[in-house]
């Protein structure tokens, strides 16, 4: 299905949505239809958190070590059209999203899926955040990437190199240090850090976006659902940085009231536009002839910010 034609489905889907809510068999069907795992066109992977069972986060009915559920939302997720999860780790720090992170990985090579990690920033000091980069970095190379790890085949690679994202928390990490490093390995990874960063651009590959309200702010009714941010983000990729990797990324909404760590931020689903405005803003500006390599959906299970797609969205009134 061409580009045009996607854009026409995603803007009656808003208005269908607008009166009847959206259950997981339209999102399947929205998303299955519409976005293609062809490797020659814009791939569709999702961020994956792997910490539920852990007494930290809330009760969600399952438990992320749980290989049966695994299983099931590999299934789940390939008929929507999601080719990839890309899976929260954060190392040494973290033992059981490590053990999860390697679950996952087997399970997705049995399932003909793929996988790629999601580096959580330690909040340390400057040293501190760049050791422990570096430690996880190497661990997780010898453990997950070496030829002979379980599932290897199932990691996700852009032109035969392994992509690794970047979720950035403290900001003090010295990511000279890391690319000097992982320079070495064979084949050199590819660096993806949220949003264009001035101070190591030249030590990443590539960006992605991420959920932001945009300049305006958290909007007391959630009404700021984004798009002055995506559109600067695509504008500032195409203009700033178009020899790195851009990643698109969409979003339902957002809400952390759940959340141990919430600051009560509200991003409004808008009876499903916002998922749908999302979508059209990466195929605005990346259409057919130049699309984006992938669009990453943010996310497919995170429910303490009210970002998960894994069931559904929500019914509206």
């Amino acid at each position: 299905m061409d580009r045009f034609r996607v854009i026409c489905f995603l803007a009656f889907l808003a208005l269908v949505l607008a009166f009847q809510g959206c259950t997981h068999t339209n999102l399947r069907e929205a998303l299955r239809r519409n976005i293609s795992s062809n490797e020659s066109q814009t791939r569709l992977v999702a961020v994956y958190e792997p910490w539920f069972g852990h007494p930290r986060h809330i009760s969600i009915g399952y438990s992320s070590q749980d290989p049966v559920k695994i299983r099931k939302q590999i299934e789940e997720a390939k008929n929507l059209g999601i080719s990839a999860f890309v899976v929260d780790w954060y190392g040494d720090r973290e033992p059981l999203l490590d053990h999860n992170y390697a679950l996952m990985q087997s399970i997705a090579a049995e399932k003909n899926f793929q996988v790629a990690m999601l580096y959580d920033e330690s909040d340390g000091g400057s040293d501190e955040a760049t050791e422990e980069a570096l430690a996880a970095f190497e661990k997780f190379r010898t453990t997950y990437l070496a030829p002979n790890s379980p599932g290897r085949q199932a990691y996700l690679t852009y032109h035969g190199r392994p992509m690794i994202f970047i979720f950035p928390k403290s900001g003090r990490t010295d990511w000279n240090q890391v690319r000097a490093q992982t320079n070495q390995w064979n084949p050199p990874p590819l660096l993806i850090y949220e949003d264009p960063s001035a101070a190591y651009s030249a030590d990443f590959d590539g960006f992605y976006a991420w959920i932001n309200p945009g300049e305006k702010g958290w909007a007391a009714d959630g009404s700021s659902w984004g798009e002055d941010y995506l559109r600067s983000f695509y504008h500032k990729m195409q203009s700033k940085y178009p020899d790195k990797i851009a990643i698109g990324t969409a979003w339902p909404g957002f809400d952390d009231s759940k959340a141990s760590w919430g600051l009560n931020r509200r991003m409004s689903q808008r009876c499903g536009r916002t998922l749908a405005d999302t979508l059209r803003l990466s195929q605005l500006y990346y259409p057919a002839d130049h699309p984006l390599p992938f669009l990453l959906i943010a996310t497919w299970n995170d429910y303490e910010e009210g970002t998960a797609i894994e069931h559904g969205l929500a019914k509206c009134n």
